[in-house]
C-alpha cells in the first residue's frame, strides 16, 4: 500500500514510438524467405508470424507464408495478396505438399526457409533436402508441454527432435525455451533468443481511472485447458464471495465445442453470470485490452512468451499471470504486474486482490508496463533480430 497520495504528473506516459524512431539495420539486398506455418488458428504464434510479415520488409526481407492447415490465419492476418498461400495437407502424414513447396522454392528463388511448428519442421526439413535451401526453426512453446494431450505432445516432440537435426539455426522466443533446447542436445551455437514483440498502441490513462471503484479484468486467449480458464473462474468465485468489485471478460474463441460447453457450464454452476462474461474472438485486440484494468493469464504450462502479455504492456495495462515458462522473463513481480502460483485459484485470487486493493500502486505499474514494452518488446525489434539470423545463415 502507498503511504502518500499519487502525483498525477507521475502518470504522464512517454510518447509512443513510431517506426522511424526504431533503429533499423541497413540492408544491401532483399532476402526472400518462405515461412511454412500451420495457419489453422490465430493465437500467439500466428500473431508473431503476422507481425514478421508486416515488419521484416523494414530490414531487407521479403517474407511469404505457406499454410499447410489453412484457416484463421489467412482470414485475419491482413497481409498483402499473394503473401499468404494455401498449401494444404490432408493429414499429418500427407507429404505431397513437399513437392509443391519444393517447386515454389525453386521457381521463386527463396533463399531461407522458416518453420514454426513440429509439423512444418518435418515438411520444411524435406523441402530443404530437395532444394538445398537452408532452414531455421522458430520455437514458440515447449512442444512436450504444449497441451493436455500427452500422446500428441510426445509424437510432436519426437517429430520436432527428428526434424531439427538438419536445420541451420533455431530461434527461441525466451531464455527458458533456449534452456529447453539445450537440454535436448541442440548446440548452443545454433541457438538465438529472439523475444516476441508487438506494436506500440494507444495506452490507457491511469490517471483517469484513479477513482474508479470497479475493476475490469480480461483473459484473452484461444480458450483451451492449458490456459487455466478453470483456475480463473474458481478465483473469481472466491472474489465474488468476498464482495470484491471485480468483473472478468473472457475474450477469444474455444479450441473445441466440448470445452466451450464445459466452461460456460462452469460459469453457471459457480453462479458467476453477474461478474463473468464471454465475448468471443476479436480481431481488435488493442481495443479489447484498453477496456481492461488488468490482464490475467493463469496458464498451467506451455507459455514461451505470451503475445497477449506483451500487448497488455504496450497498452499500459498491468498483468496478473502465473510463474510459467517465459512469462516471468517479461512480468517482474510487483513491477509491471503480479505473479501467482500455477494451478492455484487461491494464489491467483490473492494476487488479484492485492492488485485491486491499491489504485495508486496499480497506476505506477501501468506506467512501468508501457516502459517495459517500449524498451524491450516491440515488433520492429523482434523483426530486426530475426533478420539478423537470416543474414548469419546466408554468410
Amino acid at each position: 500500500m502507498l503511504t502518500h497520495q499519487p502525483n498525477l504528473a507521475e502518470f504522464v506516459l512517454p510518447t509512443v514510438l513510431t517506426d522511424d524512431s526504431q533503429q533499423q539495420s541497413p540492408s544491401v539486398r532483399t532476402i526472400k524467405v518462405l515461412h511454412v506455418i500451420n495457419g489453422e488458428h490465430f493465437s500467439g504464434a500466428e500473431r508473431v508470424q503476422q507481425l514478421l510479415g508486416r515488419c521484416l520488409p523494414e530490414f531487407g526481407v521479403q517474407p511469404t507464408f505457406a499454410c499447410v492447415k489453412p484457416g484463421k490465419f489467412q482470414e485475419v492476418c491482413g497481409l498483402a495478396d499473394g503473401q499468404v498461400r494455401a498449401t494444404p495437407m490432408r493429414g499429418r502424414v500427407d507429404l505431397r505438399v513437399v513437392s509443391e513447396l519444393s517447386r515454389m522454392v525453386r521457381k521463386e528463388k527463396f533463399e531461407v526457409l522458416h518453420a514454426h511448428t513440429p509439423r512444418t519442421a518435418l515438411v520444411t526439413s524435406m523441402v530443404s533436402m530437395r532444394t538445398g535451401v537452408p532452414w531455421c526453426y522458430h520455437v514458440h512453446s515447449p512442444t512436450s508441454r504444449d497441451s493436455t494431450r500427452g500422446f500428441v505432445d510426445k509424437v510432436n516432440g519426437w517429430i520436432e527432435r527428428f526434424s531439427i537435426r538438419s536445420c541451420t539455426h533455431l530461434l527461441t522466443v525466451s531464455k527458458s525455451l533456449r534452456r529447453e533446447m539445450l537440454r535436448l542436445g541442440v548446440d548452443r551455437n545454433r541457438l538465438t533468443v529472439v523475444p516476441n514483440g508487438v506494436p506500440a498502441i494507444e495506452p490507457i490513462s491511469p490517471a483517469d481511472r484513479l477513482h474508479a471503484s470497479n475493476w475490469r479484468l480480461g483473459l484473452i486467449a484461444l480458450m483451451r485447458p492449458r490456459k487455466g480458464v478453470e483456475v480463473a473462474l474458481e478465483a473469481m468465485a472466491q472474489l465474488n464471495q468476498q464482495g470484491r468489485p471485480v468483473e472478468l471478460e473472457l475474450i477469444g474463441g474455444f479450441e473445441t465445442a466440448e470445452y466451450e460447453r464445459h466452461i460456460l457450464g462452469m460459469i453457471d454452476n459457480l453462479k458467476l453470470n453477474n461478474c463473468v462474461r464471454w465475448t468471443g474472438f476479436t480481431k481488435d485486440i488493442a481495443t479489447a485490452i484498453r477496456r481492461l484494468d488488468a490482464l490475467i493469464l493463469p496458464s498451467l504450462f506451455g507459455e514461451g512468451m505470451p503475445m497477449v502479455v506483451l500487448e497488455a504492456l504496450a497498452a499500459a495495462v498491468p498483468v496478473v499471470a502465473t510463474k510459467v515458462e517465459g512469462t516471468p522473463e517479461v512480468i517482474r513481480h510487483g513491477v509491471e504486474g503480479l505473479l501467482a502460483e500455477p494451478r492455484s485459484s487461491t494464489s491467483l485470487a490473492e494476487q488479484i486482490e492485492c492488485l485491486t486493493s491499491d489504485r495508486a500502486e496499480w497506476a505506477n505499474m501501468s506506467v512501468r508496463a508501457m516502459s517495459r514494452h517500449r524498451q524491450s518488446y516491440t515488433d520492429l525489434l523482434m523483426a530486426q533480430k530475426v533478420a539478423e539470423v537470416y543474414n548469419r545463415i546466408l554468410l
